[in-house]
């Protein structure tokens, strides 16, 4: 525990050196000629070190912003080019990722600097824009996952690719309780509740949406889309989302974290976004999908905040309560009526 603590505060203190300083390779991402005038600390974040940089080319001033970190700084660009291609006016254009000269094992990314005004997005214009970038966005190769890894804080997340939804979600969402049992310690409730929350709740809630005629299509996510990962810009008056951790998913699971109790982004804003990307198909499933998605976003926060029991103890809520609800899975689903909207 003594070594872990040591490597941390190291770690620490490799960022807020990074914070003083314009490194060498970050001027070498900026347009040949930009003279960098100033740096300060800016925005806070558990597990970066963020600052706004001050610069000047030909005579006009230019603002960017600069992310320091260990390891998720050529995740986040990633990502964030990903949703500027379909959605540019969205988040800050991204501009690289690199690693400091300086300072051992620092990494960075840039990306154009957002005047924002840390307030809710608007629910309209946001989820409508939310809407929008899924609609718009399209898998690479027609499948579910993702091309490279991603971080929930610093944890971090290998997607792979799968041909439908529910094998992309039974396959990755396995693994997370692993990591969740290893972070948290072991639980013999939640291993006894996995058994029928994979074989039945998952393919109750899941097939149906791309069998019996129905169909969904990979959407690009923004992946942990919170109130602080969102705002407004003040120039503009456009919404802003930012650190990204997207991957190729049934557009309602972004949804899941919208649910959260201590997300400000909540409801209203999930019966928006439906007025603009309607429900997939059984519509009478999707508040049931969207508990399900939410088991994830707790198990996610359950590994990431390990000191913390309440994620895991609202983890097991919500797969007893789903557990509940469909204890004859598919079979009990398929034997019994349906909705006429279904296609059969």
């Amino acid at each position: 525990m003594e070594n872990n603590h040591t490597e941390h505060a190291g770690d620490i203190y490799a960022l807020e050196k990074a914070v003083r300083i314009v490194d060498p390779e970050v001027v070498a991402k900026l347009p040949s000629g930009t003279n960098v005038s100033g740096i300060v600390a800016h925005g806070t974040s558990l597990w970066t070190r963020t600052a706004r940089l001050d610069a000047e080319l030909d005579g006009v001033n230019h603002t960017y912003f600069l992310k320091r970190g260990k390891t998720m700084m050529s995740s986040e660009f990633h990502c964030m080019m990903k949703i500027h291609e379909v959605m540019p006016d969205l988040v800050p254009r991204p501009i690289a990722w690199g690693t400091y000269s300086q300072i051992p094992d620092v990494h960075f990314f840039l990306c154009d600097f957002r005047n924002m005004t840390g307030e809710l997005p608007d629910v309209e214009s946001f989820s409508a824009k939310i809407g929008d970038m899924h609609r718009a966005s399209a898998s690479p190769n027609g499948k579910f996952g993702f091309d490279v890894t991603t971080f929930h804080g610093n944890i971090p997340i290998e997607h792979g690719w799968s041909d439908t939804w529910e094998g992309y979600f039974a396959r990755t969402t396995r693994v997370l309780f692993e990591l969740e049992q290893e972070a948290q310690g072991p639980n013999e409730n939640i291993r006894e509740l996995m058994i029928p929350y994979f074989e039945k709740v998952v393919p109750r809630l899941l097939r149906p949406l791309q069998t019996g005629g129905r169909s969904i299509q990979p959407s690009l996510i923004h992946g942990d889309l919170w109130h602080g990962n969102a705002s407004m810009d003040r120039d503009t008056n456009l919404p802003v989302i930012f650190d990204a951790a997207s991957f190729y998913a049934h557009n309602e699971y972004e949804l899941g974290v919208w649910r959260q109790p201590w997300n400000n982004i909540r409801e209203d804003y999930r019966r928006r976004y439906y007025q603009h990307f309607p429900k997939s198909q059984p519509e009478s499933d999707y508040d049931d999908r969207n508990a399900l998605y939410a088991t994830r976003v707790n198990l996610l926060d359950s590994i990431l905040y390990k000191e913390e029991s309440n994620y895991r103890e609202a983890l097991i809520r919500g797969m007893d309560e789903l557990i509940r609800k469909f204890p004859g899975g598919l079979e009990g689903w398929e034997g019994g009526s349906r909705d006429n909207t279904d296609g059969f």
